[in-house]
């Protein structure tokens, strides 16, 4: 009983982490596009307020995950996909910090990337969603 509870609080800490993950990129998008200052400064504050809302969701999911891997941790240690499902968390991580350091950039100097390059960034949670549910529900290997 004690692991569907963390699974389902794993899930639920993931969803809310990735909807975040989803929509500030997309913030970005919108930032990069527009030149008036006044609006250019309500999306940095959408931006950080969004960032300091979903950071602890990432936490959350990563803390719930281990908590879910320790039960069963002679299982896992051994199963390929959950070091490649791992290996893309980490990936994940690395994605969220650097959406930190896009807000600073977005800040200082919001003109130093396109649009163009915000919406192709937007999309490689996506990827890394799908390969992480593929790699959790199917367990390749195993």
């Amino acid at each position: 009983m004690l692991m569907l509870w963390l699974k389902a609080f794993h899930i639920i800490f993931m969803v809310c982490w990735f909807a975040g993950i989803f929509y500030l990129p997309r913030l970005f998008v919108n930032h990069a596009m527009v030149e008036d200052t006044a609006i250019r400064a309500q999306l940095l504050l959408m931006e950080r307020k969004l960032y300091r809302f979903i950071t602890p969701f990432m936490f959350l999911t990563i803390g719930f995950g281990i908590a879910l891997a320790s039960l069963n941790w002679a299982y896992y240690s051994g199963a390929i996909w959950f070091h490649i499902k791992v290996s893309l968390v980490a990936l994940l991580v690395i994605y969220h910090f650097y959406c930190g350091r896009c807000i600073r950039l977005l800040e200082s100097d919001p003109e130093s990337r396109s649009h163009v390059f915000y919406r192709v960034f937007n999309e490689l949670p996506v990827l890394i969603l799908f390969a992480a549910v593929l790699l959790a529900v199917l367990k390749p290997g195993a």
